[in-house]
């Protein structure tokens, strides 16, 4: 098993570690009764993880002397909204949970987000752990403290920042995914390639076999490179004020198409066809070469990641979100945008012509 510390100087109580490794899930028992960090724990999970891993989690916590009980939501997307967060918190009120209690997310992105997104508001704030399920989850939404729910308007409306007490990625996980669902997690490993360290570029297009072929070596160095990145940034600027904001690479043009479609676009393809959008305005701008924008499209091909956005969604509904978009200052809308392969930057002032443009080219 290999740990990353997350170093937050001017919060010691928000530093913590992130477990990777295989069949590594049995040790969190172990390491949640030596912490000690709450006197029970509620297990937040999916109808579909549930099935699966719900026992054995539950058995896990029994094992180590920790009271704990389990809540299902419904899986899917829909479920990271209002009524959802209420039904669970009528639950722990139900069952008892108090300020000495902590959540236990064990899922994808959406339980991750919604279950940080409770734990920071009940009570005021108790404490949660991150347990992805999800490569997805496991290299990006699991890491950092970002929390979060959706509203009508748009992904991620409301949230807070809250890290977790730790974080726990089993790459045994892994092997209950489908190829789709597998897929969304390598946008967001490709996406910190191309922001932060174009060697990582070099490993996915080298052991792209191996990598869709499941083989759990090397996934762990990719989930490794990529925690490595993302606390990285986070430990410079945990609240987004600066250098976070590269993360969002492909998210701007991404979450409005993945809103504008209702969800039936999932989270990593949506990524994958705004990094393309954001790609190409880079290039029109006069950024990136015609080259690297190319090598980002080929590798996303690569992996069956799509480059282009869907013919049935209108641009003027795309458009519409970006300008809601949760990062905007004013009637500004910042732009993760590529100088080269590597080098991105913050541009506030794209204009819509060259976005309405971009977008109509890249449709289907």
């Amino acid at each position: 098993m290999k740990v990353i510390r997350v170093n937050l100087d001017k919060k010691v109580c928000a530093s913590h570690q992130i477990h990777v490794g295989e069949g590594i899930l049995g040790r969190m028992g172990l390491i949640l009764a030596k912490n000690n960090w709450a006197s029970r724990y509620l297990v937040v999970t999916d109808s579909n993880v549930s099935s699966i891993y719900g026992e054995k989690v539950l058995a896990i916590m029994r094992e180590a002397s920790l009271p704990a009980d389990i809540v299902v939501v419904p899986a899917g997307e829909t479920s990271k909204a209002m009524p959802t967060c209420l039904h669970l918190v009528d639950t722990m009120t139900r069952l008892g949970a108090d300020r000495g209690s902590a959540l236990i997310a064990l899922g994808g992105g959406v339980v991750g987000d919604m279950t940080g997104f409770v734990a920071s508001v009940y009570m005021r704030g108790i404490p949660y752990v991150q347990v992805p399920t999800t490569f997805l989850a496991q290299v990006d939404s699991a890491i950092g403290g970002k929390t979060g729910i959706d509203l009508p308007q748009g992904k991620n409306l409301l949230g807070t920042f809250l890290q977790p007490k730790g974080v726990f990625i089993d790459l045994g996980f892994l092997r209950t995914l489908s190829y789709r669902e597998f897929a969304n997690g390598l946008a967001e490993v490709i996406k910190y390639g191309l922001i932060d360290d174009p060697a990582l570029l070099d490993l996915l297009e080298s052991k792209a076999e191996a990598i869709m072929s499941y083989e759990l070596g090397v996934l762990e160095e990719v989930v490794w490179k990529s925690c490595t990145i993302k606390k990285a940034v986070v430990e410079v600027d945990e609240t987004e004020k600066g250098l976070r904001r590269i993360l969002n690479f492909g998210h701007t043009v991404g979450h409005a198409i993945e809103a504008e479609s209702g969800y039936t676009i999932s989270h990593g393809e949506a990524v994958s066809m705004g990094m393309v959008a954001e790609a190409f305005i880079s290039e029109k701008l006069r950024h990136l070469s015609t080259e690297e924008r190319r090598r980002i499209e080929a590798l996303l091909r690569s992996f069956g990641l799509p480059q282009r956005i869907p013919g049935s969604l209108e641009t003027d509904g795309i458009v519409s979100r970006i300008w809601v978009d949760k990062k905007k200052t004013g009637r500004t809308v910042p732009f993760v945008l590529l100088k080269k392969i590597g080098f991105p930057f913050v541009n506030g002032d794209v204009p819509e012509r060259l976005l309405r443009e971009t977008i109509e080219e890249l449709k289907e």
